[in-house]
């Protein structure tokens, strides 16, 4: 089967390619306040849009986009009309201001009923040092658990610890690293040690991405991107791993079929077994894609 621009699915893999992590926005709908300071990517990015990468054999989750945060609902009914024109579209991770206790139960309830929401994510990357250790952000994270969806934590590498403390109060919960943790090519030694520490929290599992816009100006970027994903494959296992491509960001740095040439580069030592995991069984089994599909 095709993927982008021609490439093949996994090997022994039995359908297309899934990404993790697709954004797809439009200011013209709703206020994406943080693309002020993005504006080579400050228009919109339809789902027609990614089909015409020649992607649409590649299925995607949809990850929520940073729009004003009252407007995730309207977000999340967006996506679904985007969906319903574009099969592909598998499901949608929303956002949900989890700290806040009232709001989170009430959110959180209507999107486990709801099959096209697969998971939640609250981003803390601009959050202040011990924003996931207060009590209330820790109960909402808990209360993802107790609903069956798991939480996608976009975390910058110093966060790291946080969040092996947040994975460890939080143990019934499924907590999906974004981005390796934005690894800095400065930082590698940090990283290294942070991440193996996120890895033995068996409730973690790592999203393959993002790496392209964090290594700008690293001497042999691709060689960079691809010794920190094995690091990354090396430390989680590959049924712990999944493949993403966060487009559109990652058009700041690099386009869809090089970021997929290097996962698969990095992923050239393993077995077409562990290929087929990341490329698209860890995802589906994390957003629990299978049993969507039954309801």
């Amino acid at each position: 089967m095709g993927g982008v621009d021609g490439v093949e699915a996994a090997d022994n893999d039995t359908g297309p390619v899934l990404d993790a992590h697709v954004h797809l926005w439009d200011p013209n709908r709703l206020s994406y306040p943080w693309l002020a300071e993005a504006p080579a990517i400050n228009r919109a990015f339809t789902g027609d849009d990614f089909a015409a990468l020649h992607a649409e054999p590649v299925e995607a989750v949809f990850v929520e986009a940073g729009r004003d945060a009252a407007q995730a609902g309207a977000e999340v009914e967006w996506v679904r009309t985007e969906a319903a024109k574009h099969a592909w579209i598998r499901g949608a991770v929303a956002h949900v201001t989890v700290e806040n206790p009232v709001q989170a139960v009430r959110e959180i309830r209507r999107h486990a009923e709801d099959p096209f929401v697969v998971g939640v994510r609250r981003n803390v990357q601009e959050e202040a040092p011990g924003f996931t250790e207060h009590a209330d952000f820790r109960v909402g994270v808990r209360l993802l658990g107790q609903a069956g969806l798991p939480f996608d934590a976009c975390v910058r590498q110093h966060q790291l610890p946080e969040l092996v403390r947040l994975a460890d109060a939080c143990p019934d919960t499924t907590i999906i690293l974004d981005h390796l943790g934005k690894p800095q090519p400065t930082g590698r030694d940090e990283w290294s040690r942070d991440l193996r520490q996120v890895a033995e929290q068996p409730n973690v599992v790592c999203k393959l991405s993002g790496l392209a816009t964090e290594v700008v100006g690293a001497d042999a970027p691709q060689a960079l991107m691809v010794s920190l994903l094995r690091e990354a494959l090396e430390v989680f296992g590959p049924e712990r791993c999944l493949y993403a491509g966060d487009w559109p960001v990652m058009t700041l740095a690099t386009d869809y079929r090089t970021w997929l040439d290097v996962v698969r580069e990095a992923l050239a030592p393993y077995p077409a077994a562990a290929a087929a995991a990341v490329f698209r069984g860890t995802a589906r089994r994390v957003y629990r894609l299978a049993a969507k599909e039954t309801q």
